[in-house]
């Protein structure tokens, strides 16, 4: 398939574009000249059919949930309804203006209201703010709450405690708002070592980030006594819930000592995920927690809707205008639409979804933690790797010849030759059986032709690329041949 760079023949165009005139004066008459260009840019020159095949056709080479079974481990790739985009797309919604006055945007408000209420009621915390764009942004405003909380006290401390089976953008929130990480290790059981933390925990540690269930796929039964441990030492309970999938309706964090978390609904709450975004991540807090929230807070009085501004202990605005609201609509739409025991229900079939993936591939993958997992389980390619040198990114080479997106690998880091798959609940029993027949049959192609999979894929329109040097030597700009 050649570039759209490759097609492009002189004078041809897929568009045309009116006289370019403002108040009765050309445009190079308005700009000064040092901005104007002297030879027109570089741009491919094709008409309109040959434009839409061209990028047709590339969309056909990408895999999205709604092409392909895509159990990407951590990441909760599940379908995303298309009700949720017809709703989201409503004019009444989209064509409001940030600006417009609270009189005339009262439907948008109350959707944001009750959006931060339904999440406030999931998380049992007590004050919800949906400004953060995505988990990490969520995880730098919980802290920048935690900070402002701590110096308010008289002491803004200096540590955050993240075990070692964290999201890997905690340590880097950390560190951003301030505070220096220091890791906690597991044990072997795959939780927090309670011995570990305890040696760590005393007057400087302003927070333990921790990632419930974990990146093993594991729900801490010790949450309590860990809540309570970090209480003692004057600290706060952070919850990343990026996996809360797993516990909808079923563990409610705040409730068990949780002071602050947050909530990807480009995750457990369907809207769309991957390519970048767009993502929403809003963060609960806890009572003692809600002044410091970001600004504007969103109120009720009686029947009207207003954004209230005056929250002198709050730590600012952390987003452009509200938040990426179009997102929270389709989250409020999900939400709406699950009302009820339906949100319950989605947990229970994303545990049940995984574990059953788990326990058909075990015997064929090594599994570093033979227990019940939560929405996601975690095996390795150990087995193939040590009997015949196959390692785990062959194997997930070879899933795409298959027509799957491969599962997350080489992470969590705490586990060698990993595979995170997470099969979500959205997905149907004849789909989990087609991809587990998939996999036992790699296993198989590993142990009696393993040069087979070791040079997948084989149907792909590139082949093993060189991905150490791609990243560290991108180049994003095509340049025409000399």
């Amino acid at each position: 398939m050649k570039l759209i760079f490759e097609q492009s023949k002189s004078g041809r165009r897929g568009c045309t574009l009116p006289p370019q005139d403002i108040k009765g004066k050309a445009v190079d008459q308005l700009l000064p000249t040092q901005y104007l260009r002297t030879k027109p840019a570089e741009l491919p020159e094709v008409d309109e059919l040959t434009l839409v095949r061209h990028y047709t056709n590339l969309s056909k080479r990408n895999l999205g949930v709604d092409d392909v079974f895509y159990p990407l481990g951590s990441c909760t790739m599940k379908y995303n309804p298309k009700i949720n985009e017809t709703l989201a797309g409503l004019g009444g919604l989209t064509k409001l203006h940030p600006y417009q006055g609270d009189e005339t945007t009262q439907g948008m408000l109350e959707i944001l209201y009750e959006t931060q209420e339904y999440l406030r009621e999931i998380a049992g915390m007590d004050g919800v703010t949906l400004q953060p764009a995505a988990g990490a942004h969520g995880e730098f405003t919980g802290l920048k709450v935690i900070r402002a909380y701590h110096v308010a006290q008289g002491n803004p401390r200096k540590y955050v405690l993240i075990p070692d089976s964290a999201h890997g953008t905690n340590p880097a929130s950390a560190a951003f708002c301030g505070y220096s990480p220091i890791e906690i290790k597991s044990n072997a059981d795959g939780n927090v070592d309670l011995a570990d933390l305890k040696k760590h925990l005393n007057s400087d540690i302003a927070a333990l980030m921790l990632t419930i269930p974990n990146t093993l796929g594991l729900f801490d039964n010790q949450i309590k006594e860990i809540a309570d441990l970090v209480h003692s030492a004057g600290a706060l309970f952070y919850m990343d819930g990026a996996n809360l999938n797993a516990m909808l309706g079923i563990v409610q964090p705040g409730k068990v000592g949780v002071d602050v978390l947050h909530y990807n609904l480009h995750k457990t709450f369907s809207t769309p995920h991957g390519g970048g975004g767009p993502g929403a991540g809003p963060v609960g807090v806890v009572k003692k927690l809600v002044p410091y929230l970001p600004v504007p807070v969103i109120k009720k009085e009686q029947d009207k809707f207003s954004l209230d501004y005056n929250q002198p202990k709050s730590i600012g605005r952390v987003k452009g205008f509200y938040g990426n609201i179009n997102i929270v609509v389709r989250a409020y739409v999900y939400i709406r639409m699950l009302s009820g025991a339906g949100l319950k229900q989605v947990s229970e079939c994303a545990v049940l979804n995984a574990n059953y993936v788990a326990s058909k591939l075990k015997a064929y993958y090594h599994m570093p933690y033979d227990k019940i997992c939560m929405h996601e389980c975690v095996l390795t390619g150990e087995n193939q790797l040590h009997a015949n040198g196959v390692r785990t990114l062959d194997i997930a080479k070879r899933l795409l010849d298959y027509g799957y997106h491969p599962p997350t690998i080489y992470f969590p880091l705490i586990v060698h030759e990993s595979l995170m798959i997470e099969p979500t609940e959205t997905e149907s029993k004849e789909t989990l059986d087609e991809f587990i027949e998939v996999m036992i049959k790699i296993a198989n192609e590993s142990a009696t032709n393993p040069d087979l999979v070791k040079g997948a894929p084989y149907t792909k329109p590139v082949k093993r690329l060189d991905e150490v040097k791609a990243a560290r030597e991108p180049h994003l700009k095509w340049t025409p041949a000399k």
